[in-house]
């Protein structure tokens, strides 16, 4: 036994001793990776040094990490002191960069770039200089370097004088673009020649340069170059666009080279306007629908970019058209929403591709929906029924979830559009309230109040006679999409959903909020495990009890939270309460906050869990600023009593600490003595016109409440009586005509009252 024990002993004694060893050959790379005292010679410069002697000694004997450091500080250099900078820093800076690496090069660009772009400076005549640098530098071997500096060029244009522009960039752009220079030298002329011809009113001189590189022999540079005729046709004109650019265009549509014909058409749709009348009908219209036609049959690649321009094309070419040329781009648009889909039982199914064209085709259909509100203007969205109403449909019940995420995003746009007609798409907004992806329920929650208050409105007015329409299974589609989202683990889609249910007051009757919504938002508040979920909830549900019009339902609502939350057995809901006075403070008048939701907050100042005090601690000041005197002064005796006991008898240090901090803040706020300046006297009466607001709203709701019982009363009253004496028809018109009596008085201000969208 003891034998074994000694054996176990210097075993585990040698095996430490072996890990020592270890380490003492992990640590020797790292003595020799440390800088020995040649190396320290070196980096040491002398500190008599000025900035510039210093920066030309770095450039000229210093390491690559100093000359690094000086070209990166180039522009604090010329700031301070740009005679000496340029006479002396600058050329050592030209012969470094002729050695340099890729990220000197880059370090180099972006210095350049800062220099050039100074307003404070006066660079004009060191202008020469830089930009010969950077010309130099545009033909750098290294692709990424050489769009680096092309980068530094283009952006520099912008800072420069037109004559530098003429005499520095454009005069020798003539040499590098011809068709003896690189692909690489040739596409950089055709940008700069874009951004530059954007500076000048007329850019007559540099068309015959423009028309032979749209001519070049590679597609790349016809492309390129084809892509800043926009820019370039702004610059001269409309008179030489038509005469130079559009025989170009026609010529480049036409193209072997797909991405060439691309480019064509996208410059052609964002030059429409620059055309008249006549050239639209006479070369546009026949180009455009050869082009949409070729694409369709042939190239597929090129139909993305057409999709998404189609909007946009029909908006620009619609004035010249005839109404058959009219019902043809509208055709065609059906045909691109329903490429590569089959139709069986009104549903849509992808029909069996290889999976790249398949992808094209989601995409070009995603554009569809993309440009379906524009396509509603070009239809016209009285004729949305006969026209559209079968795409549009078909858009909302694509296979590809990102189809229907693009059709649910422009939702808002097309009930906008069609106003009183909008009970067309409510079988879609169903369907997209339930659609199996949640990211297209996430795309329909951007602007899912817009949407519902459209559906549910008749179109007539602004009064709540336009609201309450009946949209069949909305109520249903709603709580199905709060319950698919509280089961996913995107918590923050949860969330936005409940913020945007804030609105169903406008939307839907306080009966289907009270029987539906109410009780699962005290679920979410009392169960979730995520916390900003949990204050939504609660936010939501203020909301509802806000604008509730039963007093009885909103007895039981309040008789609730104080139960179940206030007094709840969990601490966590118990500070969820706090939470939820927090939203009623900011969301109700001071008199409705003080009747049914300050006693019940103090009486946690004697709860055993120490952070719901602590919590309550940091709410007592906005508790008191809910306090008005002198009719509310038990109510702020009551806040004192817990002060004092909470100074008294706690114990827990950070509560103790909490309090302390929160009497001093308490001192400073006497309500009854008025503000030091003219500053506190406003804010303090914006905050009274505010909580007036809010308690003449809550009264007029009690009004309303008080009106429709009686109008209710004597509705049933008339009945019983006309059954009596089998009148009805006589008895009728005398009690339906209250409803709009009550409506005129009310209307208006009842929808004033209700969470804007």
């Amino acid at each position: 036994m003891f034998i074994g024990k000694m054996t176990l002993s210097q075993s585990s004694l040698f095996g430490q001793i072996d890990d020592l060893q270890d380490l003492t050959f992990i640590e020797r790379p790292i003595r020799r990776s440390l800088k020995t005292a040649e190396e320290i010679d070196k980096l040491t410069v002398d500190e008599d040094l000025n900035d510039i002697e210093r920066a030309v000694y770095l450039l000229s004997s210093g390491q690559d990490v100093q000359r690094a450091s000086v070209i990166v500080n180039l522009p604090s250099l010329v700031r301070q002191n740009p005679a000496e900078t340029f006479r002396r820093v600058v050329p050592k800076v030209r012969e470094v960069l002729h050695v340099a690496g890729a990220d000197m090069q880059l370090a180099a660009a972006g210095s350049f770039l800062t220099v050039l772009q100074d307003d404070i400076v006066l660079i004009q005549t060191h202008t020469h200089s830089i930009l010969q640098i950077v010309l130099l530098n545009l033909d750098h071997r290294d692709g990424v370097v050489s769009s680096a500096w092309l980068e530094t060029l283009l952006s520099a244009i912008d800072a420069l004088p037109k004559e530098t522009i003429r005499q520095e960039i454009l005069s020798p752009l003539v040499s590098k673009a011809q068709l003896s220079q690189s692909v690489a030298a040739r596409l950089a002329s055709c940008r700069i020649l874009g951004k530059a011809a954007a500076k000048f009113e007329s850019s007559k001189d540099l068309l015959p340069v423009v028309r032979s590189l749209c001519q070049d022999v590679e597609y790349e540079v016809r492309s390129c170059m084809c892509r800043q005729l926009e820019s370039i046709a702004r610059g001269i004109g409309m008179d030489h666009t038509k005469v130079v650019v559009l025989p170009e265009l026609v010529e480049l549509a036409q193209d072997e080279g797909s991405t060439v014909r691309l480019a064509a058409f996208d410059t052609i749709i964002n030059l429409l306007e620059m055309f008249d009348s006549d050239d639209r009908t006479r070369v546009i219209f026949p180009l455009v629908k050869t082009f949409c036609e070729k694409c369709f049959k042939a190239d597929e690649a090129v139909l993305a970019s057409l999709s998404y321009q189609y909007g946009k094309m029909c908006h620009g070419l619609s004035a010249s058209f005839t109404d058959e040329q009219h019902l043809w781009f509208l055709e065609f648009y059906k045909k691109l929403c329903c490429l590569g889909l089959q139709h069986e039982n009104g549903h849509c199914e992808s029909q069996p591709y290889p999976l790249e064209l398949e992808n094209k085709y989601a995409l070009v259909r995603t554009n569809c929906a993309y440009n379906f509100p524009a396509m509603m203007l070009f239809a016209d969205p009285n004729h949305f029924l006969s026209e559209l109403y079968r795409t549009f449909s078909s858009l909302c019940h694509d296979p590809e979830i990102s189809v229907r995420r693009t059709a649910a995003e422009g939702f808002h746009e097309v009930v906008k559009l069609l106003g009183p007609n909008v009970h067309y798409v409510h079988k879609e907004l169903i369907i997209l309230l339930q659609d199996d992806s949640l990211e297209v329920l996430d795309a329909l929650l951007n602007h899912l109040q817009d949407t519902l208050e459209l559906a549910t409105s008749r179109g007539e007015g602004t009064g709540p006679e336009s609201k309450q329409v009946n949209v069949p299974e909305l109520v249903p589609a709603l709580v199905a999409a709060e319950q698919k989202a509280a089961s996913s683990l995107r918590w923050r889609v949860h969330e936005k959903l409940l913020q945007r249910y804030s609105c169903l007051p406008r939307v839907i009757t306080g009966d289907q909020i009270y029987f539906r919504f109410l009780q699962r938002m005290f679920g979410i508040i009392t169960t979730n495990s995520v916390l900003p979920v949990q204050r939504e909830a609660a936010r939501t549900l203020c909301m509802f009890l806000r604008y509730n019009r039963k007093q009885e339902q909103r007895q039981e609502i309040i008789s609730k939270i104080t139960q179940e939350l206030a007094q709840g057995r969990s601490y966590w809901n118990r500070l969820r309460f706090l939470d939820l006075c927090e939203i009623a403070i900011d969301l109700f008048s001071k008199s409705y906050f003080c009747k049914y939701f300050l006693i019940q907050a103090l009486e946690l100042v004697s709860d055993p869990v120490a952070n719901v005090r602590y919590k309550l601690c940091h709410m007592l000041p906005r508790l008191r600023s809910t306090i008005r005197l002198p009719a509310d002064k038990h109510l702020l005796q009551q806040l004192e009593f817990c002060v004092r006991k909470l100074l008294c008898r706690e114990k827990d240090k950070d509560v103790v600490a909490t309090v302390r901090k929160t009497v001093l803040e308490l001192d400073k706020m006497d309500i009854t003595e008025p503000p030091f300046s003219l500053m506190q006297y406003h804010k303090r009466h914006e905050r009274d016109l505010l909580d007036q607001k809010k308690e003449k709203e809550e009264n007029l709701l009690l009004e309303m409440e008080l009106l429709e019982r009686q109008q209710s009363e004597a509705k049933l009253a008339g009945e019983k009586h006309a059954d009596k004496k089998r009148k009805s028809a006589l008895c009728r018109p005398t009690f339906q005509a209250l409803p709009s009596t009550v409506t005129q008085l009310y209307g208006t201000a009842l929808h004033s009252l209700l969470p804007p969208p």
